[in-house]
C-alpha cells in the first residue's frame, strides 16, 4: 500500500467517525425538537381553557360596562332634571321667600326699635296705645 492510499483510508475513517458523530446529534436534536413540540402540545391544550374563560370574563364585563353606562346616563339625566328643579324652585320661590325674610328682618327691628323707645320713655308715651282696663 501507498502513502496515497493509506492517507485515503485514513481520511475515509475519519469521515465516517464523523458521519457517526453527526448522527449522533442529529438524533438527540431530533429528540430535542420532539419533546418541545410535545410541551408545546401540552401548553396549548392547558392554555386553551384559560384563554376562553379570559373571553367569557371580558364578554361578562363588557356587559356590566354596558349596563354601567346605562345607569350613569341615567344618574347625569336625574342630575339635571334636579339641577332644573331646583332652578324653577328659585325662581317660583326665591323672590318671596326674600320679601317675607326682608319683612320679617324690618317688623323685628321696628319691634326692638319700639321696646328701646319704651324703655328709654320709661312707658309714658305709649304713643296713645291704653293698657288693659284698671
Amino acid at each position: 500500500m501507498s502513502p496515497g492510499h493509506i492517507a485515503a483510508l485514513i481520511a475515509a475513517g475519519a469521515f465516517v467517525v464523523l458521519v457517526i458523530l453527526l448522527a449522533i446529534v442529529l438524533f438527540k436534536l431530533g429528540r430535542t425538537l420532539d419533546e418541545t413540540t410535545k410541551s408545546i402540545i401540552v401548553a396549548r391544550e392547558r392554555s386553551d381553557p384559560l384563554l376562553l374563560g379570559a373571553n367569557t370574563t371580558i364578554t361578562s364585563v363588557n356587559k356590566q360596562l354596558d349596563h354601567l353606562d346605562n345607569v350613569t346616563a341615567n344618574v347625569h339625566q336625574v342630575s339635571s332634571n334636579a339641577s332644573a328643579l331646583s332652578s324653577v324652585f328659585t325662581a317660583t320661590l326665591g323672590g318671596p321667600l326674600v320679601k317675607v325674610a326682608a319683612l320679617s328682618y324690618g317688623i323685628s327691628k321696628a319691634i326692638k326699635a319700639r321696646r328701646q323707645a319704651q324703655e328709654i320713655d320709661g312707658g309714658k308715651h305709649a304713643r296713645g296705645r291704653k293698657r288693659g282696663r284698671k
